[in-house]
């Protein structure tokens, strides 16, 4: 793929974020006193290679979401997009998709919860693509031994262990994913199961997904505690960027 080929983004922010309790979507809850999906839009905007980033909304939150990226500082050289999505991840993703115009032949989803993804991460995944890897995901190595167990019957009751995987072998997908454009909507054409990654949809094509390497930082915010993670690293960085 040419080192000219221009790279859009798809954020889907239609999800509610049942597991931070209630109030407003996740995307939208205050990060150091910005929305979430604003500091997530910034982070894909900061690498040059992206020249669109596309928003997709809450089916019924489209105008609230365009004020809101109105109301924030963006980067100039990028372009913004708001449409409304659907009831599945998988549904706003394939609304974000059909919204890209032509010309853009690499494509980034990224969760809107993942709002500090450092540039050289996004940087990383579009040169992967861009060297021929019609779907890339960064990821990091698990810090922790993982179990697979047999699910109890009854929530909170003990579960049997099945088997220990090799801990070397595996790894925790973050975003953004990159891909090349066809490979993409090949896959959303193709794949109707609601699979929880886009990277996993490409995998049922039968075609190569390579890893680069994630970033600590890149973490979702899921819970209560990961807002409390996500507030330190934004006042380290503004400690150490001097604002």
């Amino acid at each position: 793929m040419s080192s000219e080929s221009r790279t859009a983004v798809v954020i889907p922010a239609a999800g509610r974020g049942v597991r931070l309790g209630p109030g407003a979507p996740k995307a939208l809850r205050a990060l150091n006193g910005t929305p979430m999906l604003i500091h997530a839009v910034r982070a894909m905007a900061e690498s040059r290679a992206v020249s669109l980033v596309v928003v997709v909304a809450p089916p019924d939150g489209a105008p609230e979401v365009k004020t809101l990226l109105d109301d924030h500082a963006l980067p100039e050289r990028t372009d913004f997009l708001v449409v409304p999505g659907g009831e599945s991840r998988q549904e706003s993703v394939r609304a974000g998709l059909d919204a890209l115009p032509a010309g853009f032949d690499i494509v980034l989803v990224h969760d809107a919860a993942r709002p500090l993804v450092p540039v050289d991460t996004v940087d990383g995944v579009i040169r992967a693509v861009r060297e021929g890897a019609p779907a890339v995901v960064p990821a990091l190595p698990l810090a922790d031994t993982v179990k697979q167990v047999e699910p109890a019957a009854t929530p909170g009751q003990p579960e049997p262990v099945v088997a220990t995987p090799e801990r070397a072998r595996l790894r925790a997908v973050q975003t953004p994913q990159g891909f090349d454009r066809a490979t993409l909507v090949r896959a959303h054409e193709t794949v109707t199961d609601n699979v929880t990654d886009d990277a996993s949809m490409v995998e049922q094509l039968g075609l190569p997904v390579v890893v680069v390497p994630g970033h600590e930082e890149a973490f979702k915010v899921t819970r209560p505690l990961d807002l409390v993670l996500a507030e330190a690293v934004l006042a380290r960085r503004r400690a150490n960027d001097g604002f």
